[in-house]
């Protein structure tokens, strides 16, 4: 199915479009299934993998993190994605008091009463989304990390929900994939990241390294970038392999998708290193005849977890 533009989605569904009936629960899961659906993604959280239970309520949490980032990188500037992310916290809110309207969240009206999910992770995405307006540097790697806690580790928390099994232990070790996904990405985004006027990597980290902006200015790859890089998927990889006993800690249900999320962020460490660090030219990414080797990797081994679990 072809992907609507966010202007399009925006006329439809958006604060100014016209009032219509709210759709049905059936109409809404439709529509986030279409979404998630049309929208590639290495590793999407609304897997095919998941069971076909799960998958509707997989879809509505998606459908909500989607409209989440449009909003706040696919509009005219920085007020209007404020104005718009505004606008999505008032639907949040009219989501838990009842009241929901738009689609995504008459869909996610049913997921959060079903699993139970409190409104925390879903706000703290949209404070990570609104300090991408406001904020374009990280003068540490202490404070990209205090970054991480809102616009990657909630996501981790609501699938932890979806399991039925967040607690404090699973959440630290989601906490750690997630922050270390979101490093690599940061790794992996350099050229699409200073496109958007903002720079991911630690300014000490830069500096340390002898990399500046005027060097960011030409895109240059260079020795100063690649200890700078260096340095920062080490990171990355050391919160991946710190979380990656969860998946043998999840329920059968949520160990392949948890173990992709894993080894596809392993993989782009690899991907990077394998370019020399080079992120400039061409961005790394994992082949699909490696995403396949992955998948049959992480099959095989929730298959012995399993056996190990009811042996």
């Amino acid at each position: 199915m072809a992907q609507l533009s966010v202007a399009e989605e925006l006329a439809r569904f958006g604060p100014r479009a016209p009032g219509t009936r709210p759709p049905t629960r059936a109409e809404a899961v439709a529509y986030c299934r279409r979404l998630a659906r049309s929208h590639y993604e290495n590793f999407t959280v609304a897997s095919w993998l998941l069971p076909r239970r799960l998958r509707p309520h997989f879809y509505a949490v998606y459908a909500y993190c989607r409209w989440a980032d449009d909003l706040a990188d696919e509009t005219a500037g920085a007020d209007e994605s404020l104005a718009l992310l505004d606008w999505w916290q008032q639907q949040l809110e009219r989501c838990y008091a009842g009241q929901a309207e738009h689609p995504v969240f008459v869909a996610l009206t049913a997921t959060i009463r079903e699993f139970s999910i409190p409104k925390e992770p879903f706000a703290r995405l949209l404070a990570a989304f609104r300090q991408d307006q406001r904020v374009a540097r990280y003068a540490t790697p202490e404070a990209v990390l205090s970054y991480c806690q809102n616009s990657a580790n909630p996501v981790g928390h609501l699938v932890l929900y979806l399991g039925r099994c967040h607690d404090e232990h699973r959440s630290k070790l989601s906490d750690d994939v997630c922050t270390g996904l979101q490093l690599i990405n940061f790794c992996q985004d350099v050229a699409r990241d200073w496109d958007k006027g903002r720079v991911y990597l630690p300014q000490s980290t830069l500096a340390r390294a002898g990399y500046t902006e005027a060097m960011f200015e030409r895109r240059v790859c260079n020795e100063p970038f690649r200890r700078a890089m260096r340095e920062e998927v080490d990171r990355a990889e050391k919160y991946l392999r710190a979380g990656q006993r969860l998946t043998e800690q999840v329920p059968q249900a949520l160990k392949l998708d948890v173990g992709l999320f894993v080894a596809g962020g392993l993989a782009v460490v690899r991907a990077i290193r394998d370019r020399d660090y080079d992120v400039w030219h061409a961005r790394p990414t994992v082949s699909k005849p490696r995403q396949l080797r992955l998948l049959a990797g992480c099959w095989w081994r929730s298959v012995r977890i399993t056996g190990r679990e009811t042996g």
